[in-house]
């Protein structure tokens, strides 16, 4: 429940990986991805994003603002010690990096996503707002998971306030997709309890990259970096860092 880094070795010490998790999500649904990706060379950076990781009620004390300023953060420091940096955003935390990506595709060395919001259909951010002035939780939308017995550590409870302001930033990073032209790859559950594959094919429509790739996870729900298909996604994120 706290930051994580850890730094390379070998040849690829000077190679840097960000990972993003989710909305009321932790560090741990990107730990098992990022000591993967540490145990071969690569530097990794595993944020815990501001609101997360304490208390339900601090999600609603959050502007959306402070996630990608977080994320952003941690990039400026990989950067400054590594020749080349990728970022990966699960969820929300591909939100977030699309946002950051679209400032930073010259920067990066390619973007990599599994299950990325980009909007919640027919719940524009006015609504949320609404609902927020009646009810301040709802129930828990976490650990989609078809592995049993895996948790992302995440909060039991869904903050209203909080689904507000990440929809605020899923309005305008919707509208600054054209800016992203880095190296993309994503990952799509084909059996997702949380978003629909509307969101993978809007960010596929509206994002300017002239390379990029979509990767069905077939044996996975949303949550899936702790899911059965881990490991495809895994190798196939290592593959993509290893030809960029």
């Amino acid at each position: 429940m706290r930051d994580w880094q850890a730094v390379g070795h070998g040849a690829n010490a000077k190679i840097g990986v960000l990972l993003v998790h989710g909305f009321t999500g932790s560090p741990a649904s990107m730990r098992p991805w990022a000591e993967y990706l540490n145990a071969r060379g690569y530097t990794v950076n595993v944020p815990l994003l501001p609101g997360h990781g304490t208390k339900v009620e601090d999600l609603n004390l959050v502007k959306w603002q402070e996630w990608p300023a977080k994320v952003e953060s941690e990039l400026q420091s990989l950067l400054a010690i590594c020749e080349k940096v990728f970022l990966v955003g699960f969820s929300m935390g591909g939100t977030t990096s699309l946002n950051i990506a679209a400032r930073y595709s010259q920067e990066l060395a390619g973007l990599i996503l599994v299950n990325p919001m980009i909007h919640i259909r027919f719940v524009p951010a006015q609504l949320a707002w609404l609902l927020s002035r009646f009810q301040k939780f709802r129930s828990a939308i976490g650990d989609d998971l078809k592995r049993p017995g895996v948790t992302e550590a995440g909060y039991d409870a869904n903050a209203i306030v909080g689904v507000y302001e990440l929809l605020k930033m899923c309005s305008v990073t919707r509208k600054q997709l054209p800016k992203v032209t880095l190296p993309v790859q994503l990952f799509h559950s084909t059996e997702d309890h949380t978003l629909p594959v509307s969101n993978t094919e809007i960010i596929l429509k509206g994002i300017a990259s002239r390379e990029k790739s979509r990767i069905e996870l077939v044996n996975s729900y949303h949550v899936a970096p702790l899911d059965y298909d881990a490991e495809i996604i895994f190798e196939n994120s290592r593959l993509f860092i290893e030809s960029h």
